[in-house]
């Protein structure tokens, strides 16, 4: 074991401790495809034994699971910081939100939209669906649509479509370098405004 791969023992507190591991895991799986990340990997970078990952977390696959999630998973903290103005200030407030969001985990959820190396996994799929439908009733409570209203899931299932833009826009500006920040801000804050403001309120009228 070289001097950089032993674990770096510090004291702290068992969430502490919990977290610590999470972000380092959070961190390989993110530069790397899943198969190419092992416990011990995680432990090394956390300065753990690698029993106490199982301890907190189980499995390599749990732990991969539980990374997604949060990676993706938009919180409702974020409808409640947007600032209080014009249909089009929230817009452009809600996507430079998530922008910053992205920046601050590039790697991770970049692979964590199109996870590598686990192969066509059940358990993914519904932690991926279920945050895209998280995403789009945040989405639709920071642009003030109530959960009464009886269109919500076709609200719900509009706004997802626009999630699938919005991933692939991340990809020409992370990956490709196609579009810059500035730009992808531009594209999605539009898209947003003019479903919000156009095209959602037409949607019951095609039924």
């Amino acid at each position: 074991m070289t001097t950089e791969s032993m674990p770096k023992w510090r004291r702290l507190e068992p969430d502490e401790r919990k977290e610590q591991i999470f972000t380092c895991a959070a961190e390989l799986f993110g530069e790397r495809p899943y198969t190419d990340v092992s416990t011990s990997d995680i432990a090394a970078r956390a300065g753990v034994a690698r029993g106490l990952i199982n301890h907190y977390f189980g499995t390599k696959r749990e732990l991969y699971l539980a990374v997604v999630k949060r990676a993706l998973t938009v919180p409702h903290v974020a409808v409640s910081r947007l600032p209080q103005g014009s249909l089009e200030e929230r817009t452009k407030a809600a996507v430079d939100w998530f922008l910053d969001m992205v920046s601050k985990q590039e790697k991770l959820w970049l692979a964590a939209i199109a996870p590598e190396g686990i192969g066509r996994d059940v358990e993914v799929e519904r932690i991926v669906d279920e945050a895209d439908r998280t995403a789009a009733d945040r989405v639709l409570e920071a642009m003030g649509f109530s959960r009464d209203d009886a269109r919500w899931e076709q609200f719900n299932a509009v706004v997802r479509a626009y999630g699938g833009m919005v991933k692939a826009a991340g990809r020409e500006w992370l990956v490709q370098a196609a579009l810059d920040r500035a730009q992808v801000h531009a594209l999605l804050s539009q898209v947003l405004l003019t479903l919000v403001r156009d095209v959602l309120p037409r949607v019951s009228e095609q039924r």
